[in-house]
């Protein structure tokens, strides 16, 4: 059995080079929100290169704050989501609510760990960030 922390327990860059901590809660954030983009069919180019802009304004601020890693998904979506919103309009629409003004989810704790979607509409939480899909029948959906 290899120890943890060990070198096979921790990813390469394309170059061999090991990548630290703070790249790999970056890159994990950027996974799960395109996971939420793709699952809302909105993963356009130029809609990718918004959290392609939130990665790169956020990894100064995790470099400044390393205990804050583990928010960065949460940040990293809420960026998205307001760029989405000056640009596009509001995104996630809440799959809950079938009546009413459309309205978005909204990502939940707004500076923590494990974010989520929520309703606070109907005041219910409706994923994880990430997981989207799972709640709106969308692509990734299981």
């Amino acid at each position: 059995m290899v120890p943890f922390g060990s070198p096979s327990d921790n990813p390469s860059d394309p170059s061999g080079n090991p990548v630290g901590h703070l790249e790999q809660a970056l890159h994990a954030a950027r996974a799960l929100v395109l996971a939420d983009l793709v699952a809302g069919r909105v993963a356009e180019a130029d809609v990718v290169s918004l959290v392609e802009e939130s990665v790169t304004e956020r990894r100064w601020w995790v470099q400044q704050w390393p205990e804050g890693a583990g928010f960065v998904a949460g940040l990293v979506a809420q960026d998205v989501q307001d760029a989405l919103l000056e640009r596009y309009g509001r995104w996630p629409l809440c799959p809950v609510c079938a009546t009413g003004d459309p309205h978005a989810l909204d990502v939940e704790p707004e500076l923590g760990p494990d974010p989520h979607w929520v309703c606070h509409k109907a005041g219910v939480k409706v994923a994880s960030v990430g997981n989207l899909g799972s709640a709106t029948g969308g692509a990734g959906a299981t």
